[in-house]
């Protein structure tokens, strides 16, 4: 089977002597290509009735790799689970224009944190309005930076709970439909976004390099914001999930998704690497392009992908949205990994306990760290 990990143990040495790369896509690439292999060291487990011993090499638990998610995933998605109302929710997606990708490219960390600012703002306060929703929602916002083929592509998806907590602390359900307009919603995030973007630039706080440096005339980069307000940016609300079920299955797609899994992975060769598109298309990239592409989403040191907002906030959840799961009668949920090992969550995760032996299917397997005996 051919994977992410395999094309980068045989494609990154040569992109990475040809090309500059940052040090957050330096460590990313290092741990994918080494990861599960004896590069990054082992463990052993030996059996206590048949004596064999079994080799376990180190997982790198890079948040880019795509063999690191499994557990990690699994635990979020369980955590989350006991935040979960007995309330419809609505996935919106909101983007950014092409012609805004290079600037945030190149300014990742503040301009990437930007689009969480505006979306939150734009939720909020829409749905604050008693046009609209008249009361405040719980919300999460993740950020993706891909389309399918891996190209540069910024957006925020957003889930949001059909319904909220009035001024009256009474709790207000919303329409079958989203309760925002989406070119509203669109026009307000567009806003936002334009505007902190205009503080930054005032501030001094934005780096052009390459073919950007002409926007640090103020001229030129008020050009490129007024041919920003002048396009109407995409945005769009999918269907309703139809119930709490529905909404922990989507968590686990899309909060830990990376730039692209082994699952879409057709073929890795001596020059090039073909991978799933949508449907049943593929596309193939010389593998130096396949490096570049999958580097562009590694995501800057210490940034955190998803966030609360609303009755999602750490400083609602012991208030708020304690009074929501009451209001709309919510049963609570005891997460079924909450106290266990890794081994435990494992055997949970793959239906068969992990730590009996392999080859004899009775033998207890003892843990030891470092190389076998």
């Amino acid at each position: 089977m051919s994977t992410v990990n395999q094309a980068f143990k045989q494609f990154y040495p040569a992109y990475k002597a040809k090309h500059k790369v940052s040090a957050e896509q330096s460590q990313a690439a290092f741990s994918i290509a080494r990861c599960k292999t004896k590069e990054l060291g082992s463990n052993f487990t030996i059996c206590e009735d048949c004596n064999s011993v079994n080799v376990h090499y180190k997982s790198c638990r890079n948040r880019h790799c795509p063999l690191c998610q499994g557990v990690t995933k699994a635990v979020w998605v369980d955590q989350r689970c006991k935040d979960i109302l007995n309330a419809p929710y609505f996935h919106v997606v909101l983007t950014i224009p092409e012609e805004l990708h290079a600037l945030v490219y190149q300014n990742k960390k503040l301009l990437y944190g930007l689009m969480y600012k505006a979306a939150s703002q734009t939720i909020t306060e829409l749905s604050q309005d008693g046009r609209y929703l008249g009361a405040q929602p719980g919300f999460f916002c993740v950020l993706h930076t891909w389309s399918q083929d891996l190209r540069f592509h910024p957006h925020i998806h957003v889930v949001v709970m059909a319904g909220g907590l009035t001024k009256q602390q009474q709790w207000r359900s919303s329409k079958k439909k989203f309760f925002i307009p989406v070119k509203v919603l669109s026009k307000k995030f567009r806003g936002k976004y334009l505007h902190f973007l205009k503080e930054h630039y005032r501030q001094e706080q934005l780096e052009f390099h390459g073919r950007l440096q002409n926007f640090r005339d103020p001229s030129a980069f008020q050009n490129l914001i007024d041919e920003c307000y002048q396009k109407d940016w995409y945005s769009y609300c999918k269907e309703t999930f139809a119930g709490p079920m529905q909404v922990i299955k989507y968590l686990g797609r899309y909060t830990h998704r990376i730039a692209i899994s082994n699952s879409r992975m057709v073929s890795v060769g001596d020059k090039a690497v073909t991978f799933r598109v949508r449907g049943k298309a593929t596309r193939t990239l010389k593998g130096s392009e396949f490096i570049r592409r999958f580097l562009m989403h590694v995501l800057p040191k210490g940034f955190v992908k998803v966030r609360y907002y609303g009755l999602l906030a750490s400083r609602n959840k012991k208030t708020k949205l304690k009074l929501c799961r009451q209001l709309t009668h919510s049963i609570p949920y005891q997460p079924r990994f909450e106290g266990l090992t890794t081994p435990d969550i494992l055997s949970l995760l793959l239906g068969r306990d992990v730590t009996t032996c392999p080859q004899c299917k009775q033998g207890k397997l003892r843990f030891h760290k470092g190389r076998s005996p």
